[in-house]
């Protein structure tokens, strides 16, 4: 049976996150309904990754195996009429039956995005974290240094989490200030539950100077997710990008402009 990639948008404020979940407005059950529209048959999707409430996405993947046969534009404009203001296609590509969404990813890229004024956004209100302190920038990247490579990451995931190990390679995390707007970007082979959100909320504590840089390290060796700070807020997490192997041929991500974070 064929196998589809899409590449995916949304906004995830309104979403209670990606997974279906009985009598819950979800992103996967949305985007099945759209593509079992233009199928005329029920459709399934396995995403590269399964972000919470709350969390957006610039450019999600997912597959789906159909016997439906339609145009990659049939696919892209049929489902896109069919999907609400928040969700949307951005490519369609036939892929082979080896390829997979998740497993077939060699790295994820996550965004998070923290306005730091005084004054709240009335247009980013639920698309980023708001920060009123002053944060050190250059604090916050020396703490995010000692993150950075293959560790056990305990203190940095949800009690729900349930990864089978702790243990992940963080190839890049990196903090820039553009006037008013941080944005920390993460990248990492994969990521455990909540993790990016942990370390956005470590790096604000240490922007602030409730701690100091060191005490990622101290934190990171504890293993104890009850002595990090508290979990940085949903709404300034961005699935950015998810990176594949050359040999898939994918689109890359879309070019900058979709939201706040672009600018940075």
């Amino acid at each position: 049976m064929p196998r589809i990639a899409v590449g995916i948008e949304y906004d995830g404020s309104a979403f209670a996150g990606w997974q279906s979940q009985p009598s819950l407005r979800t992103v996967q059950q949305t985007l099945e309904d759209a593509l079992g529209a233009v199928a005329a048959q029920p459709v399934s999707l396995v995403a590269a990754g399964r972000t919470d409430a709350g969390v957006h996405a610039r450019a999600q993947v997912a597959h789906f195996d159909t016997a439906a046969e339609r145009t990659p534009r049939g696919w892209l404009l049929g489902a896109n009429s069919e999907l609400p203001a928040d969700v949307a296609l951005q490519w369609v590509q036939p892929v082979p039956q080896h390829f997979h969404a998740r497993y077939s990813a060699a790295a994820r890229v996550y965004r998070y995005l923290i306005l730091n004024r005084t004054a709240r956004s009335a247009l980013q209100a639920a698309r980023a974290a708001w920060v009123t302190r002053t944060l050190d920038t250059q604090a916050m990247a020396a703490a995010a240094a000692e993150l950075i490579g293959e560790h056990d990451f305990s203190a940095f995931r949800a009690a729900e989490c349930q990864a089978k190990s702790p243990i992940r390679r963080l190839t890049s995390l990196t903090v820039a200030r553009r006037g008013d707007w941080i944005v920390i970007e993460a990248v990492a082979n994969a990521f455990l539950h909540h993790m990016v959100r942990n370390i956005a909320g470590l790096l604000i504590a240490v922007g602030k100077g409730v701690q100091p840089p060191g005490w990622a390290r101290t934190v990171l060796e504890g293993r104890d997710r009850t002595r990090n700070a508290a979990t940085a807020p949903a709404a300034g997490l961005y699935l950015w990008e998810v990176r594949y192997p050359a040999a898939f041929a994918l689109p890359v991500a879309p070019p900058d402009g979709g939201s706040a974070a672009d600018q940075l």
